[in-house]
């Protein structure tokens, strides 16, 4: 939902059932989604808030995601007044009474994970959150957080494409497999990079999605989509489409299995040398 964004409820509305009706059910969010869109802060909360105002039954049908921890101009805030006053306030924005998996969007190099622990758990009894979840954290920065948490966090959300390979070195999938943590992928699409290659390394990687798209009858992002899956962490690709009939089609990433020669074939591209 990072560019979910606009006035039009109907339309908006239109995005959501979309999703639901082609079984995605895990809509993701943020309190900082907005300004990118030269909007306010909280703006794509907002939207769907009034989304739910006009059709409250939606709500029941999700698991809600919602992430923070980023202060305009600061950038970071994880300190415990910010951080349960962040999820009041998109409580209130979303105009619901519980974010089912509330994530640190960016670890606050200068909040002792402690003070972020307890702001979270704090939230949790109070009920305005289910579960707790994080955002471009790296393992040893999940792990301290964990270690002062009474609950396991259950997710990683770390940028993950066929062309930003790093989750598969830095020891994010290792943990997340090792905790039984999900995995949601951000930028599945590399930024929009696989759908228009500038460079050699792109064009490289596009050539092997292509060839496996024509073989098994889907587009290429339902190819860039389904390599991801692959993965024994199983990531969940967080698609951002904001195009009914394109969300229509995000099922079509189950249709393509991958050999492991051909799996390979595509993180070999992608990282520009053969694996030792």
């Amino acid at each position: 939902m990072w560019r979910f964004r606009g006035t039009d409820v109907a339309a908006a509305r239109t995005l959501v059932e979309a999703a639901l009706d082609a079984g995605i059910t895990l809509l993701d969010t943020a309190d900082i989604y907005g300004p990118d869109n030269d909007e306010d802060f909280g703006a794509a909360e907002a939207l769907l808030g009034r989304v739910f105002a006009e059709a409250p039954s939606l709500r029941d049908r999700m698991v809600l995601a919602s992430k923070g921890g980023i202060s305009m101009g600061v950038p970071y805030d994880s300190s415990a007044g910010y951080l349960a006053s962040a999820i009041d306030a998109s409580l209130t924005r979303m105009r619901c009474d519980k974010i089912d998996l509330y994530q640190i969007h960016r670890p606050d190099l200068l909040a002792h994970p402690q003070e972020v622990a307890r702001a979270l758990d704090d939230a949790r009894t109070a009920g305005k959150i289910t579960a707790i979840g994080v955002s471009n954290h790296t393992p040893a920065q999940t792990a301290a957080l964990a270690e002062y948490l009474p609950v396991p966090i259950v997710s990683h959300q770390p940028e993950f494409s066929a062309l930003v390979t790093t989750p598969l070195f830095d020891g994010i999938f290792d943990q997340a497999m090792q905790r039984g943590m999900a995995v949601l992928a951000w930028s599945p699409l590399g930024g929009g990079r696989l759908a228009d290659p500038q460079d050699e390394r792109s064009r490289a990687v596009v050539a092997l999605l292509d060839a496996k798209a024509t073989e098994a009858g889907v587009d290429r992002a339902a190819v860039a989509y389904s390599w991801i899956m692959a993965h024994p962490a199983r990531p969940i690709p967080i698609v951002g489409t904001q195009n009914a009939s394109r969300i229509a089609t995000i099922p079509d990433a189950y249709t393509p299995q991958w050999t492991r020669a051909e799996w390979y074939a595509v993180l070999q591209a992608s990282m520009g040398e053969q694996l030792p």
